[in-house]
């Protein structure tokens, strides 16, 4: 509790209450959430209750068989007991429909992780409403992920130091984190921390209208992940909470348009908290960057209110921390426009243009033919991300690396070699295996051929002829695409010219290695591939039947305007100059060399590498190497035009 009864670390910034005009605008906000179907519906509500009991009936019986397991007699098994505690968006109140729900799974100490993701995870696998279900032993915090009864379940797991689990069980005491584990700690605060912060806001119904605009936003704006890099629930909520107890007495739609802008201008690496940071009797511990190198290194801290406090938003990056930022900012012009009656709340939930935001992107493809540790791989992936995101932050042209959120999964029945390489290369125009698929999830379309030196090399290369021999019996292949886009510095951000090239293959070598090393990995059965492709290469199922065309930011429009000026003025004082000049840029010698024009070889320059305003395409880079060039008779053909950007691969199959 703050100074003068209020919640929160400082002094609130207003108490006044809201005007008739804001009132208006938070029911016009509570409208375009209902709208997006941002609520549950009474059937949902109920089968959410159903799919609970369910799964707290399936614990309780994962007790009683890994009791058995551990040699204890059958009567006393059937007591131990075993609970589950929801938690995030759903026990916050804030889950729409279609959510997840997050789920603690509390058991006694003779239990081991072991035992949940061997015995439970078994037991899950035979339910016939169970699905998709991917096990993440490796995760920060071990989870199993499912869909079961049509809702989608992150089930986590916590073994107590105690004998026994009563129906009664309550986790807010601090002396239930006695003798555990780092991960059991991590696992059962997650129900400590949704507890807390709902103890920690003014005002309940006001703070769960505002998260609801908040989650929704950062949804379409696709900066709503944890494990990619951006900020998970239980972080956005930390942030709206903090901003209800600065506005204690405002309504939703005035706690959102404060939240955009007291974190657009938050100090960052300051850090967000919602109490005091306590010190408890266990000697845990807390987060502490006086003390701890690894806690002075987080980008953007937000600390969780249980004991032992944590940082939430410790996979976020410098490239992911400046992404945030830009999207807080278009935040607060939108909501700047509601406040004043200028624009409506849909404009802030506009879906986000990723894959037309810039010029180049990598493509990370990986593959199995056994089905369940596909789903292991993909959520050891997305999990791992980061650590080839920040690698890739230290090369010397990138300026940004943008993560996307979602993961584009296929699977396919294969009855050639070629077609097997071919969908692990991620160029596959293989048809998924059955109409359900196919009707479910587009058709990814090949990306155009590109350089070979932006592909993996040591792929199979074999005879062509034995490519398509039929393989011995159909083979079906489940794949997964995660896509990545790199924004370059330009070509006026003082780089030597002699450094305008840039090689990512050790990085991508590394972080390959990397997931081949993990216990998940099976070269029998995976395999990993990285392409690197410009926006035109980009498959169609991205675009999911919108617009390709690249869109650009303000400073690009301005730029662009720029060299055409510039363009202008040239050929006003160039005109009589070019009169005497050859009408080719390209003039034959007779030493069968070509000999470029200095305009021609800064044209072609500007092309090879890649170059673009933050690594998106200008002008310049459509025009290199075609404008006042003429066809040569062979041996002295016009320069090919060829990307500045080097990944070349280790093989991956």
């Amino acid at each position: 509790m703050g100074d003068a009864g209020y919640l929160g670390v400082t002094y609130p910034i207003d108490v006044t209450p809201p005007t008739k005009e804001e009132e208006l605008i938070t029911d016009a906000l509570l409208e375009t959430l209902k709208g997006e179907n941002q609520f549950d519906s009474e059937a949902e509500s109920k089968n959410r209750e159903i799919v609970l009991g369910k799964i707290d009936k399936l614990v309780k019986n994962f007790v009683y068989l890994a009791s058995l397991k551990h040699r204890m007699p059958e009567g006393l098994a059937r007591t131990c007991g075993g609970k589950i505690f929801a938690f995030g968006s759903y026990r916050l109140g804030v889950h729409g429909a279609g959510a997840d729900i997050d789920t603690l799974c509390v058991v006694p100490a003779h239990i081991t992780r072991d035992d949940f993701f061997e015995i439970m995870a078994e037991q899950l696998k035979s339910r016939p409403e169970v699905s998709g279900m991917t096990a993440v032993p490796t995760a920060h915090v071990p989870v199993i992920k499912m869909v079961f009864g049509g809702i989608d379940i992150d089930l986590t797991f916590a073994a107590l130091n105690q004998p026994t689990i009563p129906e009664d069980l309550e986790l807010l005491d601090n002396k239930i984190l006695r003798n555990l584990d780092e991960k059991t700690i991590r696992s059962v605060n997650g129900s400590r921390v949704t507890d807390e912060i709902l103890r920690l806001v003014p005002n309940i119904p006001t703070f769960r209208l505002a998260l609801r605009c908040i989650k929704l936003w950062a949804k379409r704006r696709a900066i709503y992940s944890n494990s990619i890099g951006f900020l998970g629930g239980v972080a956005w909520a930390m942030l709206v909470a903090r901003t209800c107890q600065l506005y204690p007495n405002a309504c939703a739609g005035t706690i959102v348009s404060r939240f955009f802008k007291v974190f657009l201008f938050w100090k960052w690496p300051s850090p967000v908290l919602l109490k005091t940071i306590e010190e408890g009797p266990m000697h845990l511990r807390v987060w502490n960057p006086k003390y701890y190198a690894s806690d002075a290194a987080h980008k953007m801290p937000i600390i969780t209110p249980a004991y032992p406090s944590m940082c939430a938003t410790h996979n976020v990056s410098l490239s992911t921390r400046r992404i945030i930022g830009s999207e807080l900012k278009r935040g607060v012009d939108i909501v700047d426009r509601i406040m004043k009656g200028e624009a409506q709340w849909s404009e802030l939930f506009a879906k986000d243009e990723f894959f037309r935001n810039y010029k180049f992107y990598l493509q990370i493809n990986v593959t199995s033919t056994d089905e369940d540790a596909f789903h292991g791989l993909c959520g050891f992936l997305e999990s791992r991300l980061r650590v080839y995101l920040t690698s890739l932050e230290d090369v010397n042209l990138v300026v940004l690396v943008h993560p996307y959120i979602k993961n584009y999964e296929h699977n396919f029945t294969c009855t050639t070699a070629q077609e097997v390489q071919d969908i692990r290369n991620g160029t596959t125009t293989t048809q998924p295996s059955t109409p359900a698929a196919a009707a479910a999830t587009p058709t990814p379309t090949p990306a155009a051929t590109e350089n070979p030196s932006t592909e993996a090399e040591g792929a199979d290369d074999g005879n062509d002829e034995e490519k398509t021999e039929p393989v011995s019996e159909k083979k079906e292949i489940f794949t997964s695409s995660f896509y990545m886009a790199l924004q370059l510095k330009e070509k006026n951000d003082d780089v030597p010219e002699d450094n305008r090239r840039m090689d990512i293959s050790m990085h991508t070598q590394e972080f390959m290695r990397f997931v081949k090393s993990s216990e998940i990995w099976n070269d029998d059965t995976m395999s990993i591939f990285i392409r690197f492709l410009r926006q035109s290469q980009l498959p169609e199922e991205v675009f999911a039947g919108g617009p390709r065309t690249r869109v650009l930011s303000e400073e690009e429009k301005e730029r662009k305007a720029n060299r055409k000026r510039r363009k202008h003025n040239t050929d006003q004082t160039g005109k009589s100059a070019k009169k005497a000049k050859p009408a080719s840029n390209y003039v034959p010698s007779t030493s069968g060399a070509t000999v470029e024009s200095s305009a021609a070889a800064k044209q072609k320059e500007s092309g090879e590498d890649g170059r673009a305003s933050n690594g998106k395409p200008s002008d310049d880079s459509k025009d290199s190497g075609t404008e006042g060039a003429v066809t040569l008779p062979p041996p002295v053909p016009p320069p090919a035009k060829v990307g500045g950007i080097r990944l070349k691969l280790l093989g991956s199959s």
